[in-house]
């Protein structure tokens, strides 16, 4: 039978999330909620669609088509999110989607389509696609269900600054509320002269996915330092949305926090860490590395309209040095304000 591709409707969600989850390369960031929560918290045009054929899934797409006055627009696979491109369980279905795209594109005269596959194989590049430059890698590795062996598993110095936060007496907490985390965040990413996003999105990503996200937060004594928001896919873990403040690196608040994540998936029955991605060249690179994790390259992929170049809306994309210095200095009330109609368009 040859395959057709249609949009998605809510009514096909369910066969959607079950075919996600069936595939060994599907990722939390297929799944179908994931429409809702971009297009109500950012605004974004959902694309989504599926390949079918004799009556089944054969393969997904999410897609945003994705608007901003300062950074242009593109269609993205998908936006906000690590991976996400299309998942199909066939060449076929996937040339189908990657034609979808392409009609897409045209449809919405965007000049780019971005598709982020995850560290599984993708398939064979469709005419036209090209392959986006090396600046993303992935840091995914098996955790143990004993504790004991997963500390062991951290390398000689890193495991030292774990000890350090648990002999600091520090304590974790694990909940559904977005205080203080978002204040944590807020300082955290303001810091690094990145605009924040909305509480607005935390709350709809709390909300939307309530049976597989919560918020860890460290204490110390009794003070929030540093918080995290996890997300759960089969049996991973994702750390996703994570930040500290000055006290918790002089107190190793953010090692123990990433150690308190392991140690609660690990009793829960999660046998995988996502440490997620990280630019090349980068602080988040390297701690993640200090932690035994390999890297893994995400190699994106693109369709460009002619004379179009591949979107960069990378921090160290030297044309934002000096917006990121400014922004570093910037009250912390002020960057809150003015960063969720900013951080909208680079997803």
């Amino acid at each position: 039978m040859a395959v057709t591709v249609k949009p998605l409707t809510e009514r096909a969600d369910a066969a959607w999330d079950a075919f996600v989850a069936a595939l060994p390369a599907g990722t939390f960031f297929h799944r179908a909620a994931w429409r809702d929560v971009i297009a109500r918290a950012f605004g974004h045009g959902p694309l989504y669609a599926f390949a079918e054929r004799d009556g089944a899934i054969v393969g997904v797409l999410p897609l945003f088509h994705k608007t901003s006055l300062l950074f242009g627009n593109a269609l993205v696979s998908s936006p906000f999110c690590v991976y996400g491109g299309p998942l199909a369980a066939d060449d076929e279905a996937a040339a189908a989607l990657a034609a979808y795209a392409a009609d897409k594109m045209r449809a919405c005269g965007a000049p780019s389509v971005e598709f982020r596959h995850g560290p599984a194989e993708a398939a064979p590049l469709a005419d036209g696609w090209v392959e986006g430059p090396a600046r993303y890698v992935t840091f995914r590795k098996p955790i143990a269900a004993e504790d004991e062996a997963n500390l062991q598993a951290i390398p000689r110095k890193q495991r030292a600054m774990v000890r350090k936060g648990i002999g600091n007496g520090l304590a974790s907490r694990v909940g559904a509320s977005i205080e203080p985390f978002y204040r944590i965040y807020a300082e955290s990413v303001r810091n690094l002269g990145t605009p924040v996003f909305s509480r607005r999105y935390f709350r709809l990503l709390l909300e939307i996915f309530a049976d597989c996200a919560d918020i860890l937060t460290v204490l110390d004594d009794g003070a929030p330092v540093a918080a995290v928001l996890n997300f759960y896919f089969r049996d991973e873990v994702l750390p996703y949305y994570g930040g500290g403040t000055e006290r918790a690196r002089l107190r190793a608040a953010n090692d123990f926090m990433y150690w308190e994540v392991m140690r609660r998936a690990a009793a829960r029955g999660v046998r995988l860490f996502d440490f997620g991605r990280s630019k090349l060249g980068t602080g988040a690179f390297s701690f993640k590395k200090n932690w035994g994790f390999s890297p893994t390259p995400l190699r994106y992929r693109y369709l460009l309209a002619e004379g179009a170049a591949i979107p960069d809306t990378n921090p160290l994309n030297p044309k934002y040095r000096l917006l990121i210095a400014t922004w570093k200095r910037l009250p912390l009330a002020l960057a809150n304000v003015l960063g969720p109609p900013i951080v909208r368009g680079i997803g």
